[in-house]
């Protein structure tokens, strides 16, 4: 019964959705206030019967009921309840259904939350975040419905994919959702400013928070999916390229740009053509993400679909918003006029570079993600694109980009002077390049890169602190210090996120250039050395889990004779997927991580062991909560609360009718 509700539910959903893409825009057209307010109600009850329809499949889950063939595919009455309630999105229908879920979710909040919004943009708005509800109902209903019942329900399901029954994989999806689905608040507000013919201050003000949450979520998200594979699949890396790891890198940068860019329109009414476009691309590239996870044209271990249908669907909604957005965006041009000049040097310019930067990244990844589909269906060619295309083409855009955010954050805006800009950096500078040439010095015979990498994360840190003390004026220290902590929280925000990028380039550089990997066949009583750590494998033993076997290793660790950790890396078989995963076992620490592997019995007696040693392979993770923090601390700033409600609505462009 519960799971007829849940599916009677999504289609009442579906049909709330089309009433509130149809009412409210033409009711804004026509200038009818009470279409216009229908919208509210409509996002309102859309996801209340979402998240009614979501539950119900929660539920199935939960009490293992097998006449879903989406539970008997993706669950198991042996599996732990956390892994139960994660299989809701462990797959593909269930994850869509939860994309959906934060759709309306969103739709709901700007409902909620928009209250100081012009009433024609606000119901434009809804309309058209409705509109891509209304697509993704439709692809739920029509090809991937997750209430489909079996006519004859087995006792026991397949089981989980055994690689996503772990912690982080269980929060990484809903973090990752929420800031794929919030780009989607971007795009709805540059389309309904495009239909509405007004792209003013005030609009930069109101998109901001929206892609400020999306964005601190993307972050979260991201920084979970690289701590679960550096953990968990057993390689050792953090990144390693892979298409699905792309699909969320690439909204990621065009967000930052687009955070960077809305700061232009806000303060200075400028780069208006420029950040509705970016809007528009950070959507399209979470589609775009989207469509690479499910289509089953690029693989991954992260993928949830092979479907070739599914991916026309999805191709289709792709072409079908991006394109109708880019072809508004054309023919609405010309309102955008840009208001305020500047010079070459002004933090408008450093802001236009920053986000060049980023944009020109991120079509970088999109090249070498997709190039190896253009090969095979153009070229008939098998081609594969890896680390090193990667790593070579994307550093430099990454240098000039840590390069430039402490200068551009010292500039004025409109027309400043790199000398004065520069007076304050000077100790940043030396600070700088001091930590390069000890990096170089102490460890030769490395990369040049890496004391570049490390040499700029110091740049980074450094000029993001100098940026706050300079707010804080002149005078005596006590009171330079007050004014510092009474300072807005976006100021701090942006400090303290400028800050968690060096700290996360400076993990990566010390990690890829300095690591240390040991691979043999280890005797159970027999240790050896590995950098400054004595490893031994004590045993092996073989145990028995909730839902898998286990082949479990005793690895103990001293430093200099000094008991440093017992580790305990394991082989996992999961009997009824009949697949074996690796679970590293990680000691770890501030300033360095030891990473223990197991491997398979050799016929000469002994294990295979992996062991690397991890220079402060942490500081990657804390960077990126760093990051998120300072991303949640503007985000709480009042202004983002009451400025855009205080600003004036400004008359429309000659040639717009009025509203």
């Amino acid at each position: 019964m519960i799971v007829e509700l849940g599916h009677f539910a999504l289609i009442l959903a579906f049909m709330v959705a089309i009433f509130q893409m149809i009412v409210p825009m033409i009711g804004a057209a026509q200038g009818r206030a009470g279409w216009m307010a229908a919208a509210e109600p409509a996002a309102t009850a859309q996801f209340v019967l979402t998240a009614i329809s979501f539950g119900a499949l929660t539920y199935a889950f939960v009490t293992s009921d097998f006449s879903l063939s989406l539970v008997v595919n993706n669950s198991h009455t042996l599996k732990p309840m956390i892994y139960k309630i994660s299989g809701v999105w462990g797959n593909h229908e269930g994850s869509l259904l939860l994309w959906v879920l934060i759709l309306t979710l969103f739709g709901a909040m700007a409902a909620w939350f928009g209250g100081n919004l012009p009433p024609t943009l606000k119901a434009r708005v809804l309309a058209v975040q409705s509109s891509v509800a209304v697509a993704f109902f439709a692809f739920i209903l029509f090809t991937s419905n997750p209430f489909l019942r079996l006519e004859n329900p087995p006792f026991n399901g397949h089981d989980l994919n055994p690689l996503l029954q772990d912690p982080g994989l269980a929060f990484h999806p809903p973090f990752l959702y929420l800031g794929y689905v919030g780009l989607s608040m971007s795009f709805s507000f540059a389309v309904a400013a495009l239909i509405e013919g007004r792209v003013d201050a005030a609009w930069g003000r109101w998109v901001r928070p929206w892609t400020l949450a999306a964005w601190i979520f993307l972050t979260i998200g991201i920084g979970m999916g690289s701590w679960w594979a550096y953990y968990e699949l057993g390689w050792g890396g953090f990144w390693f390229w892979d298409p699905v790891e792309n699909a969320s890198f690439m909204p990621w940068l065009i967000s930052a740009a687009l955070l960077h860019s809305a700061i232009v329109v806000e303060k200075r009414e400028a780069l208006k053509s420029w950040t509705i476009l970016l809007a528009i691309l950070a959507f399209g590239f979470s589609l775009i993400g989207t469509f690479i996870v499910r289509s089953g044209v690029l693989t991954s271990v992260h993928a949830f679909a092979n479907d070739p249908e599914r991916g026309i669907y999805i191709l289709g909604i792709l072409t079908l918003f991006m394109g109708g957005a880019l072809l508004l965006f054309a023919l609405r041009a010309s309102i955008m006029e840009a208001k305020g000049v500047f010079s070459i040097l002004s933090r408008e310019s450093a802001l236009v570079l920053n986000n060049l930067l980023l944009a020109v990244a991120c079509f970088v990844v999109f090249i070498g993600t997709i190039w190896p589909l253009i090969a095979e269906m153009f070229f008939d060619r098998t081609l594969s694109v890896g680390p090193p295309f990667f790593n070579a083409a994307f550093t430099p855009f990454v240098i000039g980009l840590a390069v430039v955010l402490p200068v551009g954050a010292m500039l004025p805006w409109k027309r400043g002077k790199i000398g004065r800009a520069m007076r304050p950096l000077i100790g940043a500078a030396a600070l700088a390049v001091a930590a390069t040439l000890l990096a170089y010095t102490v460890f030769t015979g490395h990369s040049s890169l890496g004391p570049l990498a490390i040499g700029l994360s110091v740049w980074l840190v450094a000029g993001a602190g100098i940026d706050l003390w300079s707010r804080s004026g002149r005078g005596a220290f006590a009171k330079r210090l007050a004014r510092l902590i009474r300072l807005p929280r976006a100021d701090w925000g942006k400090a303290v996120a400028h800050a968690g990028f060096g700290i996360t380039l400076f993990g990566i550089a010390a990690l890829t250039t300095y690591q240390t990997e040991d691979i043999r066949v280890a005797q159970e009583g027999v240790p050896y050395q590995v950098g400054a750590y004595q490893i031994e494998l004590q045993e092996v033993r073989q145990l028995e889990g909730p839902n898998y076997i286990s082949t479990m290793a005793t690895i103990a660790v001293t430093d200099h004779g000094r008991p440093l950790a017992l580790l305990y890396p394991e082989r996992r078989l999961y009997p009824v997927a009949g697949m074996p995963t690796t679970e590293a076992a990680i000691d770890n620490g501030f300033i360095r991580d030891v990473y223990m592997v197991i491997g398979d019995p050799q016929d000469r007696g002994g294990w295979a062991v992996r062991t690397h040693i991890k220079p402060f392979a942490n500081w990657i993770w804390g960077g990126a909560i760093i990051m998120a923090l300072g991303g949640a601390l503007s985000l709480s700033d009042r202004r983002y609360r009451i400025a855009a409600g205080a600003a004036k609505v400004k008359a429309p462009s000659a040639g717009v009718p009025a509203e």
